[in-house]
């Protein structure tokens, strides 16, 4: 609306953007009041489909996600974005997609949770004596020098 009061000035399109600090495409709906005036260029609501779920939909979404997702046929109580569009999927009949859910959870204040990617039978303690005597035993510039290669085979297979 602020560029409108330059369009009867002989002013071009980058003049006025400039001006009026927005984008040469924003100054561009020019043509548009020249056949309503300023009252066409007033918004007509918003563009594109509502934003799916509903509040009172999200409202619930929020009221499942302390639960855990192994009622839905998953074997971890982790909530990611792929088991988060099925859930609204299930829910509310509203398919979306799993990169779109990050935003939903985001407005909701919730964040997707991420594997660990760990085994369970991991031996931590095995794995921190490992890392403290044997990886600098064998981590020296000693065989890279000599052109030699250290290769790690795992006997138990």
């Amino acid at each position: 609306m602020t560029a409108y009061r330059f369009f009867d000035q002989d002013l071009n399109n980058n003049e006025i953007a400039r001006r009026v600090k927005v984008c040469n495409q924003t100054v561009s709906r020019r043509a548009q009041s020249a056949a309503g005036g300023a009252e066409a260029l007033r918004s007509d609501g918003r563009a594109g489909r509502k934003p799916r779920p509903d509040q009172k939909q999200r409202d619930r979404l929020v009221d499942r996600l302390p639960a855990v997702p192994e009622p839905l046929g998953y074997t971890t109580p982790l909530w990611t974005c792929e088991r988060m569009a099925h859930l609204i999927g299930r829910e509310f009949g509203v398919r979306d997609h799993a990169g779109h859910v990050w935003k939903l959870l985001r407005q909701t204040n919730w964040s997707s949770q991420r594997p660990v990617g760990r085994a369970l039978e991991r031996n931590e303690a095995g794995i921190a004596e490992w890392k403290k005597e044997t990886w600098p035993a064998i981590n020296n510039k000693e065989p890279a020098n000599k052109g030699a290669r250290i290769v790690f085979i795992d006997e138990s297979r």
